[in-house]
């Protein structure tokens, strides 16, 4: 039969004693034996995010970037202000100097034609080869400020612009023939209205097309 020392280090530690003794810590073996009973309770009634979280929040609006106004519509066709008038200007430019051109033509071959009497006397032109040229470049210029204005007071520009300019082409056209006595002269002032119509019929549309600014994206 052994005895066993009451204080020594494989005793059982007895309930009614072990505080007294030294390193003696209560909290330690409640929680060891009970498992913690107040973590799990209020764990589960205060959520880690109460108001719903960050997700929640940001899809109500409180994060996401608000969007920014939208601008005021323009008025007006959004043209380049800078393409378009250049290039109204170099289509009067070509319109110019076609006209002289062809004038010059004219004249030089009625000329020939007076020199040989082979095919009687034909008369020139009234006006110089200058005056048909100031006349097709103020012409193109005309063209581009119809070509404009119609941008804004119709829904199909292109299509109004195209009909008046072949109609009063047309017009230009056939006055000179249908109504001048010298047939020779009007033949002469037909073909010369045909060629400054032109440009500002072909060229004017495409140009304002190539001017209109698009939007990024």
């Amino acid at each position: 039969m052994t005895y066993q020392d009451p204080r020594g280090p494989h005793r059982d530690p007895d309930p009614r004693t072990a505080r007294y003794e030294s390193g003696y810590n209560p909290d330690s073996r409640a929680y060891s034996q009970q498992g913690a009973p107040y973590e799990e309770p209020y764990r589960d009634q205060y959520p880690a995010e109460p108001y719903g979280g960050g997700d929640a929040y940001r899809a109500a609006g409180g994060y996401a970037e608000q969007p920014r106004p939208a601008r005021a519509p323009r008025r007006g066709p959004d043209v380049n202000p800078v393409t378009f008038a250049g290039g109204v200007v170099m289509t009067g430019v070509v319109t110019g100097l076609a006209a002289w051109l062809v004038a010059w033509i004219i004249s030089a071959f009625v000329e020939k034609v007076n020199e040989s009497g082979k095919l009687g006397v034909w008369n020139p032109v009234a006006a110089s080869e200058i005056w048909f040229g100031v006349v097709g470049f103020l012409c193109a210029l005309a063209a581009g400020a119809l070509w404009y204005v119609l941008q804004l007071i119709t829904p199909a520009p292109n299509q109004f612009y195209r009909w008046i300019v072949g109609l009063l082409l047309v017009a230009a056209v056939l006055i000179p023939i249908l109504t001048y006595q010298q047939t020779s002269v009007g033949i002469e002032t037909a073909i010369l209205h045909f060629v400054i119509g032109l440009p500002p019929l072909t060229i004017i549309p495409a140009m304002g097309i190539k001017s209109l600014q698009r939007p990024a994206g």
